[in-house]
């Protein structure tokens, strides 16, 4: 490759980071000079192939091309659109697309909707190795520096190993003039992929600032907090069922016969919970805590029904620097907030165009969620779980959920107030949208294409009646055309680490107190009693949380609740081995071109996904198979 071309691969990496213009940077480069010399022959230099190693990182805000949020079962994204305004690889994965001569999603190779985590590696490694190069560039800063380099070489393997399992550990470039046969890298073992992680993670979180100082220019760069938080993901990653002692992987060896998988050790979920608290005690040190939506001026008499779900909603959408649980957030926005909206007024009708209104959620999904007694719909006692597809009218009691005198289904009825943040529905209250007066809100009309939500035509229709809610920010505003209020889609939240720590002591030592006060404090902040409290009282199964098998269950879903459609549910259910089960079930929607309630509320299957046991691991690509006789494909493909 000749250098000025180097130039400019680095220079499309910083555009992309900074979304600003690289042509003076290029034009200061005189021919023939040394690419690296150049790029390291100053601070400023230096910087700016710093943020050469975050590029493939800011990519991750996509969740389009994010494995985790494509594949999790709680979006369906239809396939007969006319019109294609994103990339749809991900979303047809479900839809068994899937081929290792031509993977989707390949971050390996960077294809199909991918993009090369090799490449960000060779960069990080370049970084590593030129750091001392820039003479004034002050210690301080050149240990910054290389710490959140580290960090990123971290992250990087961890979204590997996390797609492909075992990979191969880029811990130093080769030199062009190495021997073809010292190219040709094989796999590590599991457990030296996720040991050589979490030593760059303890080698780098020392020299990370505690917080960022600068936040009109730094927010978005690493923290210590990140960097334990991110170990704490990792090390539950490493002890959980896909990678700890699994039995469909014993097969899986290197060519010169190395186990790349070993027998299940529980003292990994030990060390997991060490470092979940170990980052709570960090994160919380540093003022982290759970969001509580604060009304603006304009928004007065708030009931408390709204004032909860408007913070957990917010607690995605709140702008980053007013967000206490954030603990990590890229810099790009969250760019498919139209995909989530439904329409709720005359003018959004008729500019149908503004949204796609595409994100559909399936029946299952919403199915997950508790009801208000703070137990799953199915075991809550004093649910009509068998009538829950009857109609039934919205009344005074459930007026700030559901619209008054509007026909709905039955099940849309007392549930905890999660459900109604994170979805939008036929007949759902949507605050916001610009109206903030809860005399006169909007609710989604979606029943039939005479509707302001139903399908109009094959480009601007949900396919299964409900949103994701959550992925809206409620000031956002639909009407004639779309004003967004832009909000940056968590990575990690203070809530999501409480119930890893949940979940990783409970596979220590069982349903422990402490235990029971991490789940309890994020179901508090839901508007739900503890578990104790809802399953005794309220379950048909009143004995469930008192072994480790049923908090499992518990933990499992109150995470995949928590966190639904922020792209963690995806990742959770493969490391728990439960994805496979969740998309058994056929993904189903209401008949949303029917008018009339009791023929529009009739669970209507979309389509039936195809996931096998090898889905769990992403196919390595033949031809890649091919070039490097080192390496061996995934079991199953």
């Amino acid at each position: 490759m000749k250098i000025k071309d180097k130039i400019q691969i680095v220079c499309l990496a910083v555009s992309l980071l900074l979304g600003t213009s690289c042509k003076k940077y290029l034009d200061v480069a005189p021919d023939n000079t040394g690419t690296l010399e150049y790029a390291f022959r100053n601070r400023n230099e230096a910087e700016n192939y710093l943020f050469t190693c975050y590029a493939t990182l800011q990519q991750f805000y996509d969740v389009s091309a994010n494995a985790s949020f494509v594949t999790s079962g709680e979006i369906i994204y239809p396939n007969n659109l006319s019109k294609h305004p994103l990339n749809e690889t991900g979303f047809n994965l479900l839809r068994g697309t899937q081929t290792s001569s031509n993977p989707g999603l390949n971050w390996w190779d960077g294809e199909n909707h991918g993009q090369s985590i090799f490449r960000a590696l060779r960069r990080c490694n370049i970084m590593l190795e030129n750091i001392n190069n820039p003479v004034d560039l002050t210690e301080t800063e050149k240990r910054r520096w290389i710490a959140e380099v580290k960090f990123l070489k971290a992250y990087y393997h961890f979204y590997l190993a996390r797609m492909y399992g075992p990979i191969p550990l880029i811990k130093n470039n080769l030199n062009i003039t190495d021997d073809i046969q010292s190219m040709k890298v094989k796999r590590e073992t599991m457990d030296n992929v996720f040991a050589y992680i979490v030593s760059l993670l303890d080698e780098a979180a020392p020299d990370l600032p505690a917080v960022i100082g600068n936040q009109a220019q730094e927010l978005g760069r690493i923290t210590r907090s990140i960097a334990l938080s991110v170990k704490a993901e990792v090390l539950v990653t490493a002890a959980s069922p896909l990678f700890n002692g699994n039995a469909d992987y014993t097969s899986l060896k290197n060519k010169d016969g190395q186990a790349l998988f070993s027998p299940y050790n529980a003292q990994k979920w030990q060390v997991a919970a060490d470092a979940c608290k170990a980052a709570i005690t960090e994160c919380e040190a540093r003022g982290a805590k759970l969001y509580t939506f604060i009304a603006p001026a304009n928004i007065t008499k708030l009931p408390d029904s709204l004032r909860t779900v408007l913070t957990l909603q917010n607690a995605v959408t709140e702008k980053w620097e007013l967000n206490s649980e954030l603990i990590w957030a890229l810099n790009p926005t969250f760019p498919f907030q139209g995909y989530a909206t439904p329409r709720m007024t005359s003018k959004s009708a008729i500019n149908i165009f503004s949204n796609p209104s595409t994100f559909a959620v399936p029946l299952a999904m919403q199915e997950t969620f508790y009801t208000d007694k703070g137990v799953p719909v199915s075991e809550d006692k004093t649910f009509d779980y068998a009538n829950r597809y009857s109609i039934k009218t919205g009344d005074n009691a459930s007026r700030f959920y559901i619209a008054k005198d509007y026909a709905t289904v039955k099940e849309h009825f007392n549930r905890e107030p999660r459900f109604y943040a994170s979805l939008g529905f036929d007949g759902g209250i949507w605050f916001g949208n610009g109206k903030v007066d809860v005399n006169d809100m909007y609710h989604v009309e979606a029943r039939g294409n005479k509707s302001l939500a139903g399908p109009k035509d094959l480009n601007t229709l949900n396919i299964t009646g409900y949103w994701p809610k959550k992925l809206a920010n409620y000031l956002s505003v639909y009407d004639d055309g779309f004003q967004e209020q832009s909000f940056r889609l968590p990575l990690i939240r203070l809530s999501g680490l409480y119930l890893l720590y949940a979940e990783a002591l409970n596979e220590v030592s069982g349903p422990t107190a402490e235990v029971n006060t991490y789940v309890d404090r994020v179901r508090a902040r839901a508007g739900l009693k503890g578990v104790q409290e809802s399953w005794t009282s309220f379950s048909n199964n009143p004995s469930k949380y008192t072994t480790k098998d049923g908090m499992r269950q518990i933990i499992h879903q109150e995470r995949r609740i928590e966190l639904c459609f922020e792209a963690q549910s995806g990742w959770d259910l493969r490391r728990w081995k439960e994805l496979q089960n969740i998309l058994s079930v056929p993904m189903q929607g209401w008949n949303i071109y029917e008018e009339q309630a009791v023929n529009y509320y009739k669970p209507n299957t979309v389509f039936v996904s195809v996931f096998g046991l090898r889905n769990y691991l992403w196919p390595i690509k033949d031809n890649d198979l091919i070039i490097n006789s080192n390496l061996v494909q995934n079991p199953y493909w």
